[in-house]
């Protein structure tokens, strides 16, 4: 006659710590909404075993119920990842970094308050419970507007500024490095540039701390990245620019890069690696800014969030670009009706 499972169990296994519960994580990372985006986050932080325990949470309950059930049987390949999801937000706690993906999308003809306020009344009930049950997480926000929602996404969790952190240009800057690098033809990794500034169109490339191989770009061409640039080297921001609007117009929407960063930043916050990164923060105070705004600067990040902002040395025409994009978003933020 069979044994019961229990009696399984206990044939197999004896106990010599009763009270010690193996699937608790060593270090747990939640992904809020299985969308392109977020399922590319997990899935690159699965491929990288960067994590113990992945959780993934979304209102579509048979979406994140077969992503959970995927991603479980694919981890098999790999070292041991706890996988769960669902609807419920209690699964999110523990969790040592959040990643929001998350979001209302823009309409067509909508404007960008109407967007805003559209995910401000979500966040309402979203990030309350994401703080409620990690206290001690590190918000990383990727929803866009990125700039806008980090702020908002500060605004509602109570968080200090170290711990709500967004995406921002990290990517905007890789585009950056790797278009340089194919102009040069050599490898993006001997590419030395930054994009900052708010994500998207009003994105500001540091033309004059760009260098390759060591050497300044802009002590052998002066004029480099303005319209006077006989060589015209300001197509590539604006190559950085349209990247995102091509990979949208040929696969209709960006996934794996974006999955990636978010992978790279986890990386840097989970092993406390104090790198530079160009990531949504709060500016004010910095570089004239005077607004309550978030925006990218090089940033000193590690276990907890970003500990130190970068006082990059800017031109002028840099600071007036970066002023400007602050004051465009203080001025959708003063909109909000909170």
């Amino acid at each position: 006659m069979p044994q019961t499972m229990a009696g399984v169990i206990s044939s197999v296994l004896h106990p010599v710590a009763p009270n010690c519960v193996c699937s608790k994580p060593r270090s747990k990372i939640t992904v809020v909404g299985t969308g392109a985006v977020g399922m590319a986050a997990a899935f690159a932080i699965m491929m990288k075993e960067l994590a113990n325990e992945i959780a993934l949470v979304d209102v579509m309950v048979d979406k994140v119920r077969g992503e959970v059930m995927d991603m479980q049987e694919g981890q098999q390949f790999l070292n041991n990842c706890r996988i769960v999801g669902g609807a419920d937000y209690a699964l999110s706690a523990g969790s040592d970094i959040i990643i929001i993906t998350a979001g209302a999308r823009q309409q067509p003809g909508e404007s960008r308050l109407n967007l805003v306020q559209r995910n401000v009344d979500i966040y309402k009930k979203l990030i309350p419970q994401l703080a409620k049950h990690s206290p001690e997480a590190v918000l990383l926000v990727v929803s866009n507007p990125v700039d806008i929602i980090t702020y908002v996404t500060w605004k509602l969790s109570g968080f200090p500024r170290n711990r709500v952190i967004g995406s921002g240009t990290v990517l905007d800057s890789a585009r950056f490095r790797f278009f340089l690098g194919q102009r040069f033809g050599v490898d993006p990794s001997s590419v030395h540039g930054m994009v900052i500034g708010e994500h998207g169109d009003s994105s500001v490339a540091i033309w004059s701390k760009v260098t390759v191989g060591g050497c300044n770009l802009s002590s052998i061409n002066p004029a480099i990245g303005t319209d006077k640039d006989p060589e015209n080297f300001g197509q590539i921001h604006k190559d950085v620019i349209a990247s995102a609007y091509e990979i949208i117009k040929a696969k209709g929407y960006t996934a794996w890069a974006i999955g990636v960063s978010c992978w790279r930043i986890c990386d840097v916050i989970l092993n406390n690696k104090c790198a530079i990164l160009p990531l949504t923060t709060s500016v004010k105070g910095l570089h004239g800014i005077t607004h309550d705004a978030f925006l990218s600067l090089p940033c000193v990040v590690g276990a907890e969030g970003i500990s130190q902002v970068v006082n990059i040395v800017l031109d002028d025409s840099e600071v007036s670009a970066l002023q400007k994009s602050a004051q465009v978003l203080s001025e959708t933020t003063d909109g909000v009706n909170w």
